[in-house]
């Protein structure tokens, strides 16, 4: 396993210095919330916003343990890796109406570092890019679709030399530039939205995991040394659900994923890896993505594409990946590497609803890797669900995921024939 206390590029910058104390005593609440990431407080933020300010969030460790505080920082369109997973469930016309929800994530992410004043080095650019002909296709697709929900945003698509002017690799032959996403400094962000949280005095406790929980009109969160009791319950575990309960447990499968930062770059450098300083990701089934960060870093990350695996020297495999797209880095020093489990679904889009015989108790896990931007509009559906209803939480939750059997004993097997898969149907879906 992984040691994910190792020492990130977000723990080591950040702005916030927030500490919550642990649980210990028996406490009451009108919602509690299992897991203090992206989705539990962003929920739960969204709920204080509505009024609903009785909320206790529990985290087992510190807030961002888990993929929001080792992420890649990339604001970018879309939910979840391929919309057409899940057409079966919501139809042709339910497909366009969460395509045009997904363009949200990022201006509720730029609204909210403006209304609560928050410090995260958020840029705008973001740049999709393609190796050959058949991801051009995609991304010049991906344009018309992009425009369709964004007219007022610069979106191009590059090809040739001209990809040079936005990217500086040699390794794509296409890009589509889109300025209205960009990047952000994902623990900062969340540490700041938990200090907008508490001023509406919500409560958070750290090194508080749930031990024990009992369903009822009344739901009972058991820690070490206290408890909650709450009318509603959201689970907001992700990854590290680790089978407390055992029916969410079935629907994900924990794959792993691996960031490095590199030392500080000279200006020139800078200009040369990225002239709109901005963020980047290619489209293959299993991405690339990096960025500039705010004190000239690359941040590169990366997983494994076929075969399941956590690489003996994680900083070496990583840096060789690197090395792939700016090889003319192959001097530069490597100031940090981390990683850790993301959880997955089945069709690889969130898992959200509410427990069948529980409909107090409510549930959002499985980004897949792609959590930031998603998250912050997701976890806003969830919270209309949570408190008046609404169409769209209807819709988003009736997307159906399939248990995943013996992940226990097989869990690289499976994933390694996962994702033979997608790399396999990436032909046909214009993704290799």
């Amino acid at each position: 396993m992984i040691k994910i206390e190792t020492p990130t590029y977000y723990t080591a910058t950040k702005k916030y210095e927030l500490s919550f104390p642990s649980l210990e005593s028996d406490i009451e609440a009108d919602v509690v919330v299992i897991g203090g990431g992206f989705a539990g407080i962003n929920t739960a933020l969204e709920l204080a916003e509505k009024g609903i300010t009785n909320v206790v969030v529990l985290e087992a460790r510190y807030l961002g343990f888990g993929g929001t505080g080792r992420n890649g920082g990339q604001i970018m369109a879309g939910i979840g890796h391929d919309l057409e997973t899940i057409k079966k469930d919501v139809g042709e016309e339910g497909l366009r109406r969460i395509f045009e929800i997904s363009d949200e994530g990022a201006r509720i992410i730029k609204d909210r570092i403006k209304k609560y004043d928050i410090d995260a080095d958020f840029r705008h650019g973001y740049a999709y890019l393609g190796f050959n002909s058949r991801q051009e296709k995609t991304l010049r697709e991906w344009e018309k679709e992009f425009r369709s929900v964004a007219p007022d945003q610069d979106i191009e698509l590059l090809t040739g030399n001209d990809v040079q002017s936005i990217v500086g690799s040699d390794a794509y032959s296409c890009a589509l530039k889109h300025m209205g996403a960009g990047q952000v400094h994902s623990l900062n962000l969340l540490l700041g939205e938990a200090k907008a949280l508490t001023s509406y005095g919500a409560r958070i406790f750290e090194n508080s995991p749930a031990l024990s929980v009992e369903y009822g009109d009344t739901v009972k969160v058991r820690t070490a040394k206290g408890s909650v009791k709450a009318s509603k319950l959201l689970w907001a575990c992700d990854s590290f659900n680790n089978g407390i309960e055992p029916e969410l447990d079935k629907k994900i499968i924990n794959t792993y994923a691996f960031q490095l930062v590199t030392e500080p770059l000279s200006d020139e450098l800078v200009q040369k890896i990225s002239p709109i300083r901005g963020a980047y990701s290619d489209i293959r089934p299993v991405i690339d993505y990096f960025r500039i960060t705010n004190e000239n870093r690359l941040l590169f990350g990366s997983a494994t594409r076929v075969i399941e695996h956590i690489p003996t020297d994680i900083k070496a495999w990583q840096r060789a990946q690197m090395l792939k797209i700016f090889p003319y880095l192959k001097d530069v020093g490597i100031d940090l590497c981390w990683g850790g489990p993301m959880a997955c679904t089945s069709k690889l889009f969130p898992n959200l609803g509410s427990m069948p015989e529980h409909p107090n108790v409510f549930f959002v896990q499985g980004w897949a890797g792609f959590g930031v931007t998603p998250s912050h509009i997701i976890c806003k559906i969830l919270a209309e669900g949570m408190s008046e209803g609404s169409s769209r939480y209807d819709l988003v939750s009736s997307i159906k995921q399939a248990n995943i059997l013996g992940k226990e004993k097989f869990r690289p097997a499976i994933l390694t024939a996962g994702k033979a898969w997608h790399q396999l149907s990436g032909y046909w879906t214009g993704r290799r």
